[in-house]
């Protein structure tokens, strides 16, 4: 006590702090905003997923992959090794950067470095310039082929083969000024875009390969060369069971390659006017066990064709789908038609050949996830051939974020989202006491032996089959 009377310990504590609070008010009480000096990460949850890339020596398959394109830095500084910036890079996407400036916002986490093992977080001018050593397609295909050789040789041998479906994208660019971004056809219209491909094996949900192309090429440029190079990737033991791909690959120079090489195929073909003449209503459908399905097949030669091939034609009616594929014919009022090009013997029936082509819908799942998490449509530097290194990347974390759930043993895949929103983002304190680095998950009790599960299951150095079956 005192002559004033009993001390009021909150008005004394408040009378030693040196510190200007912020005080937010809320319906319930004023919070108070202060700052600290105390090492804190936002994204300590990373944690698991560097230990997932140390223990495949992530850092080394960069740099056997990126030896020649040293930086450039200014005189008196020495330059990040060409593995931290990838990573680095990489990092940031997984983290939900969109943008080089959001990559290099990372810089200040101090966890980020620590945990990937590199030296520091890049900022935006020297990722720019590291994406600008890359100025050519040689130079490209050096550098990344061995990264997508590298995603595919996680890959588990499968006795009855893979899928492997080819798409192409359009990248909307509305600005326009990059190299390579043109006016072509998107489902927007005639927009300035870029217009890649890329190749994934169904199965597993994995990108086997990408290429960059400018927006106002044709669907069919440069096929050919693509797929000569996906199948070159492939390891011996990643065997194809079939090719599927739209009507964009539907060309006949392509069909002689796929054939050359013993490869199944089946494609969509164009209902253009030869074909679509075929579809008129006095063709003789067979019914088939699908309700509101009938099919039909004939050998048809289309124009820049070598030969005759088999085609498979699916009429839906209309009234008895819910959502029925196809394209609507103006003399065949009430249905909605497919046809598919394809090599597979006739023992296989058309109802069969449509069933095979259906799963293809995966790889549009895919394109979206990238555009949707890996900011692939928002990736778009002044050179071509650096923009198509920073997707290059891009896609590649997103071929990391499949093993990760592979190396976990995951039954259910989950989007990049969901693993930022439930491990990524988890909140962590760092120190560092006795020489080692400490780092304590902001995580409640009840969930603590979950995260203990994972590490173990990240870190194992013997792989099992105990899957991890994750609550995301």
């Amino acid at each position: 006590m005192n002559n004033n009377g009993p001390i009021d310990p909150s008005r004394e504590a408040h009378q030693t702090v040196t510190e200007e609070w912020i005080e937010v008010p809320t319906p319930a009480e004023s919070i108070r905003i202060g700052f600290t000096d105390q090492k804190v990460s936002g994204r300590a949850g990373l944690a698991s997923f560097a230990g997932f890339l140390h223990w495949h020596s992530l850092g080394q398959v960069l740099r056997r992959a990126l030896p020649a394109l040293p930086a450039r830095v200014g005189p008196g500084r020495k330059p990040l090794p060409m593995e931290d910036l990838a990573l680095g890079f990489i990092t940031g996407i997984l983290a939900g950067a969109q943008k080089l400036t959001q990559v290099a916002h990372l810089r200040a986490d101090p966890l980020i470095a620590p945990l990937l093992a590199i030296k520091r977080v890049a900022s935006q001018s020297t990722f720019t310039r590291f994406f600008g050593r890359f100025g050519n397609a040689a130079v490209n295909l050096r550098s990344f082929r061995p990264l997508w050789r590298w995603a595919l040789e996680r890959l588990p041998s499968r006795r009855e083969g893979y899928c492997l479906d080819l798409d192409s994208s359009r990248l909307l660019h509305e600005d326009g000024h990059q190299e390579g971004v043109a006016v072509g056809y998107t489902r927007l219209g005639i927009k300035p875009c870029l217009h890649p491909l890329l190749a994934v094996i169904e199965e597993a949900k994995l990108v086997a390969n990408f290429w960059l192309r400018p927006g106002n090429c044709s669907c069919a440029n440069n096929v050919v060369a693509f797929t000569l190079d996906t199948l070159a990737l492939l390891p011996a033991f990643v065997r194809l069971r079939l090719i599927r791909a739209d009507s964009g690959f539907c060309e006949g120079r392509w069909f002689e390659l796929l054939e050359g090489q013993g490869l199944r195929y089946i494609v969509v073909a164009r209902l253009l006017a030869p074909l679509a003449s075929l579809c008129r209503q006095d063709t003789i459908w067979g019914p088939t066990p699908v309700p509101g399905t009938e099919v039909a097949e004939l050998g048809h030669r289309e124009h820049g064709w070598d030969r005759e091939r088999r085609v498979v034609l699916v009429r839906h009616r209309i009234e008895e789908k819910e959502r029925p594929g196809g394209k609507k014919l103006l003399d065949v009022p009430g249905y909605l038609f497919q046809a598919f090009v394809t090599n597979l013997p006739v023992s296989v029936s058309p109802i069969e050949v449509w069933r095979d082509y259906n799963p293809r819908a995966g790889c549009e799942g895919v394109i979206k996830q990238l555009d949707a998490d890996f900011a692939l449509d928002k990736l778009c530097l002044k050179g071509f051939f650096a923009t198509e290194a920073a997707m290059v990347l891009a896609v590649f974390a997103y071929n990391l974020c499949v093993l990760f759930q592979r190396h976990l043993g995951c039954l259910e895949r989950v989007t990049a989202a969901t693993l930022r929103f439930r491990l990524f983002t988890t909140g962590g304190i760092i120190s560092r006491a006795n020489g080692r680095t400490t780092i304590r998950l902001a995580v409640p009790a009840a969930q603590r032996d979950w995260w203990r599960t994972l590490f173990e299951k990240t870190l194992s150095l013997w792989p099992n089959c105990n899957s991890f079956c994750p609550d995301w």
